[in-house]
């Protein structure tokens, strides 16, 4: 399983680790990944992800997964992220086209 947020699409990162004596030895820097349940409002269900503390805030900040993915365009979401976004707009298409 790779060390990349499903939302942000935040990955490993390599370094320096640089001593006083300004040796250098390679390093990597991980993400902050929690593995989470985010609800959905508009699926009707907590969908299992891999987030970053990061997106975590930001998801909260937007108000919640569904407002979030859809205020956020495409070119800013990992793949992974598109494809629940293109989920989430069915679902409220669907329910539109319901309650109309």
């Amino acid at each position: 399983m790779s060390r990349r947020c499903s939302i942000t699409g935040k990955g490993v990162q390599v370094g320096n680790n640089v001593s006083h004596a300004n040796n250098k030895t390679k390093r990597r820097f991980l993400p902050n990944l929690q593995r989470t349940a985010v609800l959905s409002d508009i699926l009707g269900f907590a969908v299992p992800m891999r987030l970053t503390t990061n997106a975590i805030r930001t998801i909260e900040h937007n108000g919640g997964l569904d407002s979030y993915l859809l205020s956020t365009s495409d070119a800013k979401l990992s793949v992974d992220a598109r494809r629940l976004k293109r989920r989430v707009e069915n679902a409220k298409a669907k329910r539109e086209a319901a309650h109309a």
